[in-house]
């Protein structure tokens, strides 16, 4: 008996290794359907790299390359695709100082992406179009205009709205979502939606008929024309704006008409209807019926109702205390040469970065330049490739090559606090890409190679006896490179150019000594009206 047991013992293990192994087949992806979006390579590109979106899929991108989107909202006016941020070491799961995920919101024209709050902070970056973006900020309602190349913060928890105002243009957003405080696993983000019913579905709807109606101070009726009036997703199409128009002063006037009465009319109101209106509406004039908007609904919700609603709003979008966006592409460069330039803003640039403690930086490198080696000691770094190709290269701290990867327009990196690396332009055509740092100080990189380098800084016999060489032949060669940060490309000759042939840039002429030309990679101070 003992002899069978130990022969059919090892056909269950077997037979119990075979059922796992088709379950785990069978199971859903983590992220899978449970939280409503799909999983897959990168999909979001600028239209005229679309053509190309084939290329290189099932190859390995690199470990510092992030091409997994997770599709976050789906609806008839636009998406919404996150990216994942990625601590480091990859093991250090609990460790989510700094982390970010980078999003991207896409809307068609005319459309409206619905009131909501965040659980995280968010700035925005316009890559294309135009949007109205309107948001609460110190208990006022603000409005602010972007074209594109603008940035601009808005803070976790604070309700906001974006209206796509370009005219038969898709709008294209790349956002930083801070992840530090998240939880780090369920969707890289919640939404808290105020407007909607059923998909999405109002916060607000979630309390008792009868608590909003007190709350609101109105009938069963009013409520359930504004709080369920069904909508087609968070991204809808819209004719008007919300809110805009005669409909706000007709919904303030009724309110001085029917504020002795109200209480009264919350008895007979009868019971909440989902439908939203009731056979007896249907009969009724829209002339008789109550104007009511969902600005002024909410006004009502937060205090501001009455006849100062309207007021308070104005104020709030003309005189608000928050800052203006901040415009990279009207911004000058904190550093520029024959082969490029960089644009670098932190929280001395642009206030409202300190509150998430970012920083946002945008390059242009020139066909086959090279934004030189360097580190950066106070931030981790992630880019997006706004056009063109190029390289990323990452090292490891022993000194091994982490990563060599080709990327594209639309894919997405990221680097580690204190990996070296660089980025190299392709030789067919500029190389530009932005990006955020999980710091909102100056970052100050140390760069490796270049006539600015910590190395060219070092200079003497103790830095060559540490590579074991003469300080001759060491010093020649740190001092070959007279160009600083972006440097050329090299010939496809071998020959390296002359000294002096090319790449005097603008801010690095002959007539300006090494200290203008060790200018650091940072806008020092940026005004705003």
């Amino acid at each position: 008996m003992g002899r069978v047991a130990v022969m059919v013992a090892p056909l269950l293990f077997t037979l119990l290794l075979l059922v796992a192994s088709r379950c785990a087949a069978a199971a859903p992806p983590r992220h899978g359907s449970e939280w409503g979006w799909e999983e897959g390579e990168g999909e979001w590109r600028p239209e005229e790299e679309k053509e190309r979106e084939g290329k290189g899929k099932g190859k390995e991108r690199g470990m510092f390359v992030l091409d997994r989107l997770e599709k976050v909202v789906e609806s008839e006016g636009g998406q919404v695709r996150v990216v994942r941020g990625q601590p480091w070491p990859p093991a250090a799961v609990a460790c989510r100082e700094g982390l970010m995920h980078i999003g991207f919101i896409t809307m068609e024209p005319k459309t409206l992406f619905v009131p909501q709050y965040l659980d995280s902070s968010i700035t925005l970056f316009v890559h294309r179009g135009e949007v109205k973006v309107g948001y609460v900020y110190k208990d006022e309602l603000v409005e602010r205009k972007l074209k594109m190349g603008d940035v601009l913060h808005i803070d976790a928890g604070s309700t906001f709205y974006m209206i796509n105002t370009g005219k038969g243009q898709r709008l294209q957003i790349i956002c930083s979502i801070d992840a530090s405080d998240s939880l780090g696993f369920g969707p890289p983000y919640l939404s808290f939606f105020l407007g909607g019913a059923g998909n999405p579905a109002s916060v607000l709807a979630g309390f008792e008929p009868k608590t909003l109606a007190v709350a609101f101070n109105a009938t069963y009726d009013e409520l359930a024309r504004v709080l369920l009036a069904q909508t087609r997703g968070p991204i809808v199409y819209y004719t008007a704006e919300p809110g805009s128009g005669g409909d706000e002063k007709l919904g303030q006037g009724s309110n001085r008409r029917d504020a002795r009465s109200r209480g009264a009319r919350h008895g007979e109101a009868g019971a909440w209807r989902p439908g939203g209106r009731g056979e007896e509406d249907d009969e009724v004039g829209d002339d008789a019926r109550p104007a009511w908007s969902w600005r002024e609904l909410v006004n009502r919700f937060v205090g501001l109702g009455g006849s100062g609603a309207a007021e308070a709003n104005r104020k709030g979008k003309k005189t608000g205390g928050a800052q203006k966006p901040f415009n990279l592409y009207d911004s000058k460069p904190g550093f520029r040469n024959a082969y490029g330039w960089t644009i670098a803003v932190d929280k001395h640039g642009y206030e409202p970065l300190k509150h998430s403690d970012i920083g946002v930086y945008l390059v242009n490198l020139t066909a086959g330049s090279m934004l030189a080696p360097h580190v950066n000691p106070r931030a981790t770094e992630y880019g997006v490739v706004l056009g063109g190709e190029g390289t990323i290269q990452v090292v490891f701290p022993n000194g091994s090559l982490a990563m060599s990867a080709a990327v594209r327009a639309g894919d997405v990196f990221w680097i580690p606090r204190y990996f070296p690396f660089c980025q190299v332009a392709a030789r067919d055509g500029p190389f530009e890409f932005f990006g955020f740092t999980t710091s909102a100080r100056r970052n100050r990189p140390q760069f490796l190679v270049g006539a600015s380098s910590v190395l060219r800084r070092m200079l003497g016999p103790e830095v060559a006896a540490g590579f074991g060489t003469r300080e001759k032949d060491f010093r020649e060669l740190v001092r070959a490179q007279e160009e600083a940060l972006i440097l050329p490309s090299f010939p496809e000759t071998g020959k390296r150019e002359k000294r002096g042939e090319k790449g005097k840039g603008e801010e690095h002429g002959k007539g300006k000594g090494r200290r203008e030309r060790e200018e650091p990679l940072v806008i020092e101070q940026v005004t705003k009206e």
